[in-house]
């Protein structure tokens, strides 16, 4: 697969604060990104850079091989959207899809009402009176309507309850099956968005520090549980995110390659093998100076 966004040396600040340091980073097409970060971490700058919106102090942002300040060529085949920032709230919803339709060529009439129904909203309301919810829902049916090659969610469930979420969820997948795009999830609701995604991406204090296969990453992370002495023997030169004792018991957390030589040795010393839940591995990622 061909790497569509590439950003070289990218950094940003604001007065005296550093939102983006150096960042490098290649995202492919047809894949479902996860963009994972504490508030704070950047998430929201690099997306609002990446699509323009903000100049870069410097570095390289190309996407589709041109450079995307100002490019229309470019710009016009990403859909960004967010809840609550449409600056025509005092319009109806039904005219907010009539505008929206207009900036995106491959817009899909047909699917923005079946998603209507499916969301229950009320396109003759004032965008304005909407619920949190709604408002994200109709964020949602512009991502989905713009059929952009690059689409990209930010903090795609901010309202919604539980059913509506997984209601996305499926729709998000579904709708990837029959037409593939690059899709960006930015959210700080890691587990419940880890079953979809294929890539993940880790932003901390404006730095990547993690950019990889989610298969691959969480076939490396492991909760390893016994005898302390029994359990460092074997994984002595493993990279260490966490560990905690209680008494001659320890649970290590590593984020490293186990060959089935060692988990051999490990059961037979009665050690437990685990996977680590990716919200887990995020908080350890992130508060760890250790990893690489």
């Amino acid at each position: 697969m061909s790497v569509i966004i590439e950003c070289r040396d990218l950094s940003k600040s604001f007065k005296k604060t550093e939102a983006l340091k150096n960042i490098n980073l290649n995202i492919k097409e047809n894949k479902i990104y996860g963009l994972i970060g504490r508030n704070g971490a950047g998430k929201t700058t690099l997306l609002h850079t990446l699509t323009g919106q903000y100049l870069k102090d410097k570095g390289e942002i190309n996407i589709f091989g041109e450079e995307v300040f100002e490019n229309r060529n470019v710009l016009d085949r990403i859909c960004f959207v967010k809840d609550n920032e449409f600056p025509l709230e005092d319009y109806k919803v039904k005219d907010i899809f009539r505008f929206s339709e207009v900036f995106y060529d491959n817009w899909d009439n047909e699917f923005k009402d079946r998603l209507i129904k499916e969301f229950e909203i009320n396109i003759n309301k004032k965008y304005k009176s909407l619920s949190r919810g709604m408002k994200t829902s109709v964020a949602i049916i512009i991502g989905f309507a713009s059929r952009a090659p690059i689409t990209i969610f930010d903090e795609p469930s901010l309202g919604l309850d539980a059913v509506m979420r997984d209601k996305f969820y499926n729709l998000l997948l579904e709708d990837y099956q029959e037409n593939k795009r690059t899709i960006i999830l930015s959210t700080h609701l890691i587990d419940e968005i880890s079953n979809v995604l294929e890539e993940i991406i880790i932003i901390d204090r404006g730095q990547i520090i993690l950019n990889e296969n989610i298969e691959e990453l969480m076939e490396k992370a492991h909760y390893i549980s016994g005898n302390e002495s029994e359990i460092l023997k074997i994984i002595e030169n493993k990279n260490i995110l966490y560990k905690e004792s209680f008494g001659s018991t320890s649970i290590v957390m590593i984020f490293d390659e186990l060959n089935e030589d060692e988990k051999r040795k490990l059961r037979e010393s009665n050690i437990e093998i685990s996977r680590v839940p990716l919200q887990k591995l995020f908080i350890h990622f992130t508060n760890s100076k250790e990893v690489n």
